[in-house]
């Protein structure tokens, strides 16, 4: 354990941890949109629960490496493509974010507001809305994982980088889930991230990778704009109030 302590292993822990971060914010906002549906006083316990699961299952997939990285051979050849068990798991994992994700767009779309609130939460289920959260948990961790087996040698060091990132997330899930809620066109948008990273995802299964810097400028910048409106929509209601008082 003493040898683990080096300038090199803390300057490493850290940036592992920020990536960890960085890399579990998708997951963040997937589990807060879905929890959001639940009645109010399960929503809580289903975010930690559900950053609890994935944290277990990084942490389990650090323990099984060996065969996380034999998931990058061959399976079978379907038209001169190679298909591998982690690209089958990226292609499965990004179909049902693309298919989630337009669910509950159109789910938005077609509801009124009022009954959306309500009638929505009666369906959800927390059983069913923790499977669906544990099925994208390992999606996420596959890439999370890999990661940091690229980076680090020791997986005491990886398995601390975790358990940081995910306490981290802990934190700011309900901040983050309440923002959302709070703000419609904020949640369409965190929803049209999600059929972006689906997107990306299935293309990486495909053997066709999309540079993720692309990817969080497009991110970054809509983020940016769409602050920017919420910023001006505030200033008119306080405007509005302000008048009729």
């Amino acid at each position: 354990m003493v040898e683990l302590l080096t300038l090199e292993n803390g300057l490493a822990l850290l940036t592992l941890t920020v990536l960890e971060i960085v890399l579990g914010i998708d997951n963040v906002v997937f589990i807060s949109i879905l929890t959001n549906r639940l009645p109010e006083k399960q929503q809580e316990p289903a975010r930690k629960l559900g950053l609890l699961m994935a944290m277990a299952g990084r942490i389990g997939l650090l323990f099984a490496i060996s065969w996380v990285m034999s998931m990058h051979k061959t399976l079978f050849t379907v038209l001169n493509h190679e298909v591998t068990g982690h690209s089958l798991i990226l292609l499965i994992g990004g179909a049902f974010l693309i298919a989630k994700a337009t669910m509950e767009i159109h789910h938005k779309l077609e509801e009124p507001d009022t009954v959306s609130k309500h009638a929505g939460k009666a369906k959800a289920k927390l059983f069913g809305v923790l499977v669906q959260v544990f099925m994208l948990d390992m999606v996420f961790s596959m890439d999370s994982v890999i990661t940091a087996v690229g980076m680090v040698d020791h997986i005491t060091v990886m398995i601390i980088a975790i358990v940081l990132a995910v306490s981290v997330m802990m934190i700011f899930a309900g901040s983050i889930s309440r923002f959302i809620e709070r703000h419609p066109t904020m949640k369409m948008l965190a929803l049209a991230f999600l059929v972006l990273i689906g997107v990306v995802l299935v293309a990486e299964g495909l053997g066709q990778p999309i540079q993720k810097g692309y990817i969080y400028f497009a991110m970054a910048f809509s983020f940016s704009v769409e602050m920017l409106n919420l910023k001006i929509r505030g200033k008119r209601l306080r405007a509005a109030a302000a008048a009729s008082s």
